[in-house]
């Protein structure tokens, strides 16, 4: 894959977001009227990560409320999966976290979804908890995860390795 870019999710953005959800979440997925409100939310952050003939192959949701966020989204097209998407979309989401003062971040994810929960633990998010029966199509449990503060040492280095290895595919970042 060649250069890609994490820019933020605009109205235009929507069709495309809306494909992958549709392919993701096959099931049960957003509306299209649900990312039209998240764009007009105050507290609400989305990013899509575009090749370069400007395709979009993942985006990330996620609110941001006084001192903590909570990731909403997070979805990579199903053919351009372990290419570090996901990676480059959570390094988007923590820079903005750090640049207004946000300390935790919380998240759930499918309690089968291992890639997932995988790549949560790798950014050092932690079970918590469990919430029984969450996601509507299937009953499915959804295991919550949570940072401690990302302005403890130990999450900053482990953040900066990780950004500074994703950096090697040539990716750019909305400021």
């Amino acid at each position: 894959m060649k250069k890609c870019k994490v820019l933020k999710m605009t109205t235009d953005d929507i069709d495309a977001v809306f494909h992958i959800e549709e392919l993701v979440h096959p099931n049960h997925h957003w509306s299209k009227d649900s990312f039209y409100n998240e764009l007009n939310n105050n507290l609400a952050y989305y990013y899509c990560v575009k090749d370069e003939n400007k395709k979009i192959l993942a985006y990330i949701g996620l609110w941001q409320i006084i001192d903590e966020a909570h990731i909403t989204t997070l979805a990579v097209h199903p053919d351009y999966r372990r290419k570090q998407l996901a990676q480059v979309l959570l390094i988007q989401a923590i820079k903005d976290c750090y640049k207004n003062m946000v300390k935790y971040i919380t998240l759930e994810v499918r309690e089968s979804n291992l890639p997932a929960i995988l790549l949560y633990e790798k950014f050092l998010f932690e079970s918590i908890g469990m919430r029984k029966n969450y996601y509507q199509d299937n009953g499915e449990n959804a295991i919550i995860m949570f940072t401690q503060n990302i302005w403890y040492d130990k999450f900053k280095n482990n953040f900066e390795q990780i950004k500074e290895g994703i950096n090697k595919i040539l990716v750019s970042y909305d400021e």
